[in-house]
């Protein structure tokens, strides 16, 4: 794991690829049993603002998006990728080009559902005339973590209690998210949650905080894998990057009728 608990980052710093993972749920779906174009295009806006705020470290809203055609359908149970990357900057508009991935976990295949570009702009609080948007650091925007599984998303108030602060539930929702996608990718099986360790919150989380959640194979039996997960939070115009919590959990791998089946050499 990581050892340092806060992390600096000055505008123009990525600390990493960034790509929001979700699962596609029957709700998600149209009659056909694929995910409905709309979803497919909020979660692209969503990394779209996350890179651009990552950038800028000033809000931004969306002002334009280039013609998306859909080249592939992502169906139920399947996992979607938004991976978001700046192509341009300019004083105060950013480009940023996002792939949208289907991945079937346990065939292993990946399918570019679509591919968009989104025109964002810097609203900066300070009406500063000279102000401008810092310069793309392609040295930055290719950092990685070996192995570990990245993904990011945004806090919302509908995930907040009454003072503002994430609620726990939600925040375990994510990190057992990470541990089922890092888990099955391993196995290319389904995997449900056995057990998780203590997970202490050492950090409250706002509305609006941007969350990324790290997690990497520590260990694999039988049937079973042992993902170490970290839940980091950054403010949306803030420097800070904060390690909020770290879990261990245990995914299992089964079958059709949900009984634990051998995947790895014992």
């Amino acid at each position: 794991m990581t050892g340092d608990s806060n992390i600096e980052m000055a505008p123009g710093e990525t600390p990493a690829p960034a790509t929001l993972i979700d699962i596609v749920f029957p709700g998600d779906t149209n009659h056909h049993g694929t995910l409905f174009g709309g979803a497919g295009l909020a979660l692209m806006d969503r990394i779209a603002f996350i890179v651009a705020s990552r950038h800028g470290r000033v809000p931004f809203v969306t002002a334009s998006c280039d013609r998306v055609d859909f080249r592939a359908p992502a169906r139920i149970g399947h996992i979607v990728s938004f991976t978001g990357r700046p192509m341009k900057v300019g004083r105060r508009s950013m480009l940023v080009e996002v792939d949208m991935i289907a991945e079937d976990l346990t065939a292993g295949t990946n399918d570019l559902c679509t591919r968009g570009q989104f025109t964002m702009v810097a609203m900066p609080e300070v009406k500063d005339a000279g102000w401008s948007l810092p310069p793309l650091d392609g040295a930055a925007s290719e950092q990685t973590e070996g192995d570990a599984l990245r993904m990011v998303d945004i806090v919302f108030p509908d995930q907040a209690n009454s003072s503002g602060a994430m609620f726990g539930g939600d925040a375990l929702a994510h990190m057992t998210k990470a541990a089922f996608v890092a888990a099955t990718r391993a196995s290319r099986k389904t995997t449900v949650l056995a057990s998780c360790q203590r997970i202490d919150f050492k950090h409250r989380i706002t509305v609006g905080s941007i969350i990324e959640l790290v997690a990497r194979i520590a260990k694999t039996g039988r049937s079973s894998t042992t993902v170490e997960v970290e839940l980091w939070s950054e403010d949306l115009v803030g420097t800070k990057r904060t390690l909020t919590a770290r879990g261990v959990f245990i995914m299992v791998a089964v079958d059709r009728d949900n009984r634990p089946v051998q995947v790895f050499a014992a």
